[in-house]
This record gives C-alpha cells, sequence and structure tokens, in this order.
C-alpha cells in the first residue's frame, strides 16, 4: 500500500506542478455560455458556477493545497524536532517546562484557534502554513522526546560529552540523526493533516481566498449545489481523499520500515 500511494501521490503531485503545461483552460477563464456542465470530452470534471474548467482549477488547486501541506508540516516537525531534542536531552526543568508548555498547546482546540488567527491573517499562502505549521508541533515534540531520551544514554553520546562537546553540538551531530526515523514518520503524517486543516478553513471562507483556487474553496464554492451538481465536490474531494489516504499509508509504510521493533516482531 505504501509503495502504490507513493505512485499515486507523485502522479497527482506532477500532475499539479505542470498544471501550467496540461491544463485546458485558464483557472481564472470564465465561460458564461457553459455554466454548471456536467463532465464531458470538452470538459472533463465538469464547469463550476462561472464555466471555468473543474480539471484546470482541480489542477491548480491542488498545487496550492499540496504547497500548504508540505510547508505546514516541515515548519511544525522542525518546531516539534527541537522542542522534543531539547526536552528529552537536558531533562529537569528544561524538560517539565517544554513539556507542559505542550500540553498547554496540546488543550487548545485547533481549528477554532486556526479560524481566530486566520481572521487577522492576509490569507497568503505563506502565512497559512504557518498558521498551521506553529499549531501542529506537539506530536512530533512528544514522539521526538521519548526517543532523545533513549539516545541521550547511548555510549557515543557519552563519549561526545567526555571529549568537551557541548549540548547543542551533541543534539545536532548525534542525537537528532539517530531520531531521524519517528521525524520522517512524523512529518509524513502532519502533510495529510495540514492539507485537510487548509481544506477546512477554505470550505469555512477563511482560507486561500478566491479566485486563487484551492480544493477546500472550491468545495465551498459548491456547497449550495452539492445536490444538484454533485460533479462540483466530488472531484475536489476526491483529490483530497487520495493524497491525504496516500500520506497517511506512506507514513505507515516509513514506520514499519524505519522501526526496527516491527521488524522483528517486538
Amino acid at each position: 500500500m505504501a509503495v502504490a500511494s507513493l505512485v499515486v501521490i507523485g502522479l497527482i503531485a506532477l500532475a499539479c506542478m505542470a498544471a501550467p503545461l496540461i491544463a485546458p483552460y485558464g483557472f481564472d477563464a470564465i465561460d458564461l455560455s457553459s455554466i454548471r456542465q456536467p463532465p464531458s470530452a470538452t470538459h472533463w470534471m465538469g464547469t463550476d458556477d462561472l464555466g471555468r474548467d473543474l480539471l484546470t482549477r482541480v489542477l491548480y488547486g491542488g498545487r496550492v493545497s499540496i504547497l500548504i501541506g508540505v510547508l505546514a508540516a516541515f515548519i511544525g516537525t522542525a518546531a516539534g524536532s527541537i522542542i522534543g531534542a531539547l526536552a528529552g536531552f537536558h531533562g529537569g526543568r528544561t524538560d517539565n517546562v517544554l513539556m507542559r508548555m505542550t500540553d498547554v498547546a496540546y488543550a487548545i482546540p485547533t481549528l477554532p484557534l486556526l479560524i481566530v488567527l486566520s481572521s487577522y491573517s492576509q490569507s497568503a499562502i505563506a502565512s497559512m502554513a504557518m498558521i498551521i505549521g506553529l499549531l501542529s508541533w506537539m506530536a512530533t515534540a512528544r514522539v521526538v522526546r521519548g526517543e532523545v531520551l533513549s539516545i541521550r544514554e547511548m555510549p557515543y553520546v557519552e563519549a561526545a560529552r567526555s571529549i568537551g562537546a557541548g549540548g547543542l553540538r551533541i543534539i545536532r551531530r548525534h542525537v537528532l540523526p539517530n531520531a531521524i526515523g519517528p521525524i520522517v514518520v512524523g512529518a509524513t503524517l502532519a502533510v495529510g493533516n495540514a492539507i485537510i486543516l487548509e481544506s477546512s478553513l477554505s470550505f469555512l471562507g477563511l482560507g486561500v481566498q478566491p479566485p486563487t483556487p484551492t480544493w477546500g474553496n472550491m468545495l465551498q464554492d459548491a456547497q449550495s449545489t452539492m445536490a444538484s451538481k454533485p460533479w462540483l465536490t466530488i472531484f475536489p474531494g476526491l483529490a483530497i481523499l487520495l493524497v491525504v489516504l496516500s500520506v497517511n499509508f506512506i507514513g505507515d509504510g516509513l514506520q514499519d520500515a524505519l522501526d526496527p521493533r516491527a521488524q522483528t516482531g517486538g
């Protein structure tokens, strides 16, 4: 499933990145004579309320949604890895402060806070990725902390300490490279979570604003015609489903491949 998912998400990402080359129309090209047309040979996924080609908008929307997902996952994973590594390596008061901060962040409902913060942002791609990333680091921090707690007792860490290496150098050169397995898995799963959060915000009208398409705001535009014009929601919804499922299967596969306990059955 992980290999098949990698192929699926690779094809989707490639098609989205090549949208200017393969899309049959401009993403904002309006044709009032072809409003809400069902899928046909001319428009493979039909058209929307303004006669815009849905296939084109799905491809261009995927560029934005996937980019926000990747950027947000990178930001959240980087922040969580740093906080988790510092907490696990230093222990004591540092660990208590950072983990209590993590618990407080966990206790705050993510979506309502995202709605509040996004209402004050410019709904740009960079700001959306930053907001989502900075609100999704907690799981990575806990996983990395647990991994670092065991790594810091390893002989090579003691050897680095004995020759006078500082804490930050040990974390950078020895601890984090040996905790890369759970970090990579967490980053992979975070991409799917970020795409869902971005789509939720866009569906509520608080994400990236039209005319720039995203899968979420395409669903928001089509909510009034969900029953009568189902293709307007099926195709962007299917794109979200395929990408998120593929990312999760890839994350599961990486976890099995990088976790020695999973390979030995222990």
